[in-house]
């Protein structure tokens, strides 16, 4: 019987391990995605204790414990940070076949050199022990990332941030490249004429740009893509329920903008047609400059109406939604593809319903102009786990070239997460080696391990091609 995360946790074979540790486990990090704080990395912050770094912001945790039958006091409410540990660490042992259980341990051995199991014993000499560790330089957040081996971080960033951290960041001459990412989700229409107003206002206010048609709000956010392009930024991030791919002409959009500019409500037709032209131009705007978009689909985001109102979004109250996602997927990319603007593209889906649909769509626009342009992107959210990042290996592998993807990212926003990178390579090596001690892969480990290190690193890093940015 094996201990628990050893050396080959998750490595059943042993060619599994030699795939992870002869070729994978050093490999440098390129996390490409990520909801990291600026802020935070600029100004090398040491968190004050375990609970701050681990637990503050962690809608995986709270979740958890919330089904643990914990009160909201002791996960977002008032207790103290001590207090509100001691339960998360009273939580864990029942998180048994959650991966929360395998990311725990994980990180407390990775980061603090902790190999005891977190428990109600064991609570207060962790905090204790951890805690000391964090007030050292050590453990301040650029030493953090760092030391994980990281290159490249991308977070993700709202037109009208004005970037001042990442440019604060790349100012104090940090080694790790911390880029920002294109995410207007807040410049479509939800449905709420307020929050389109106050979006506006704040676009105007930054752009200095007066909005008073479709065309002056395509312009002034066309100049915080340049902005964007100017610090460093080379991809777009979009999360979506569905994609938005209505027809329209521009009559129609010009006119459903004016009626939302002057307070008049819209149907749901309408909205879709002026995000359809949204995310169009979105899209072509990223062809010009040689960006990767992303799109994120399927996330049912809000259900507990009491915890939105009273906790706010990303609380933990989001789940897979059923939506339907192929037809509108489809007319999006190929309206691109006509017009032969269809830029280097990563597709994530949350719904596993979805996963061989997905997979087959990205495949319908490769069109031979660079190896692998058309990414089905990695599991993600809810499948972010073995079982999830098993079933998109294996549909990558089977419905198209998994020796061409740009690998694993942390979707992440702890900066104790890299071990994340560590799990997905581990899980990468141990599908690969049980094919070949099965016999349904040839015994070619220096050819198999050159695959597990480009779907590790070299192919991000040739996709992306941050080392072009100064």
């Amino acid at each position: 019987m094996k201990s628990f995360l050893n050396e080959n946790f998750l490595l059943e074979t042993k060619t599994a391990e030699v795939l992870y540790h002869d070729f994978a486990e050093q490999l440098p990090i390129i996390d490409y995605h990520c909801h990291l704080p600026p802020d935070e990395i600029a100004n090398n912050v040491n968190f004050e204790n375990l609970t701050q770094i681990w637990l503050y912001g962690d809608h995986y945790k709270w979740r958890a414990m919330r089904a643990n039958g914990v009160d909201e006091a002791y996960i977002t409410g008032n207790k103290s940070d001590w207090e509100k540990f001691e339960t998360w660490a009273a939580t864990v042992p029942f998180t048994l076949r959650n991966p929360l259980y395998h990311w725990t341990h994980l990180e407390l051995k990775r980061y603090f050199n902790i190999n005891q199991l977190l428990s109600p014993t064991t609570a207060k000499r962790i905090y204790d022990e951890c805690n000391e560790k964090l007030q050292t330089p050590e453990f301040a957040i650029k030493n953090l990332i760092a030391n994980k081996k990281v290159e490249v971080v991308c977070t993700t960033d709202d037109p009208i941030d004005d970037l001042a951290w990442h440019k604060k960041i790349k100012q104090d001459g940090y080694k790790v490249k911390v880029l920002p990412t294109f995410r207007p989700d807040k410049a479509l229409f939800n449905g709420n004429l307020g929050d389109f107003a106050s979006y506006k206002l704040a676009l105007e206010k930054i752009t200095d740009h007066i909005i008073a048609d479709f065309n002056s709000y395509l312009l002034a956010l066309k100049t915080r893509h340049n902005y964007f392009g100017e610090q460093g930024c080379r991809l777009s991030d979009h999360g979506l329920e569905h994609m938005y791919a209505e027809l329209y002409t521009e009559e129609e959009v010009n006119t459903i903008f004016k009626r939302i500019l002057s307070g008049e409500p819209i149907d749901k037709l309408a909205a879709s047609k002026l995000n359809a032209a949204l995310l169009h131009e979105f899209a072509i705007w990223d062809y010009e400059k040689g960006w990767v978009q992303q799109f994120h689909l399927g996330a049912l985001r809000g259900n507990n109406t009491g915890a939105l109102i009273k906790l706010g979004a990303d609380t933990g109250y989001d789940s897979i939604g059923d939506f339907s996602q192929g037809v509108a997927l489809s007319r999006f990319l190929d309206r691109l593809q006509r017009k032969e603007l269809l830029t280097k593209t990563i597709l994530y889906n949350l719904n596993p319903a979805d996963n061989e649909m997905f997979a087959t769509m990205a495949g319908n626009f490769n069109d031979g102009s660079l190896p692998g342009k058309m990414q089905y992107g990695s599991a993600w959210w809810f499948l972010d786990q073995k079982d999830g990042m098993e079933k998109q290996l294996n549909t990558i592998s089977n419905m198209g070239l998994i020796s061409k993807m740009v690998g694993m990212l942390t979707d992440s926003r702890s900066f104790l997460s890299y071990p994340r990178h560590e799990y997905f390579r581990r899980i990468l090596c141990n599908l690969f080696g049980n094919d070949i001690e099965k016999g349904e892969l040839p015994d070619d480990i220096n050819w198999t391990g050159k695959i597990i290190q480009d779907i590790c690193y070299y192919n991000a890093k040739n996709y992306f091609n941050f080392d072009k940015i100064i």
